[in-house]
């Protein structure tokens, strides 16, 4: 029996990759890159941004942080420096990129049942 080879993981993605990963527009991710300086993704030879999958798990913490626990955005830096501080920095970006992936789909779902339930039109629902 053959064992196959893993799928290669994406190491690096593109700004417009991690729009659509995080559901959220360029403008916001380059304010929150000027708000917390741990955002700070490399730039490739053209000059575009390249994210790792960290930043990803980062970019979400924030956002759970700002949109689903309503913190300010000096509150949330506060937040996150107590997360670094205590070595909970990892565990709880990776928890927050859960939270948000659950709660995005849950949302999707939703508009996909009203959609077969005849109680939204077919593209109110949609991006």
């Amino acid at each position: 029996m053959a064992v196959s080879a893993p799928h290669p993981v994406q190491e690096f993605f593109s700004i417009g990759e991690v729009c659509q990963l995080t559901d959220l527009k360029p403008h916001v991710l380059r304010y929150w890159e000027s708000q917390f300086r741990f955002l700070n993704p490399a730039k490739n030879r053209s000059g575009n941004r390249v994210y790792q999958r960290r930043e990803i798990e980062l970019i979400m913490l924030v956002k759970h942080l700002l949109y689903t626990e309503k913190y300010t955005i000096e509150g949330a830096r506060q937040k996150i420096e107590q997360y670094r501080r205590s070595g909970e920095l990892k565990p709880e970006a990776r928890r927050a990129l859960a939270t948000e992936t659950v709660k995005d789909l849950r949302a999707e779902l939703k508009s996909v049942l009203a959609i077969l339930e005849g109680t939204t039109p077919p593209h109110a629902g949609a991006r």
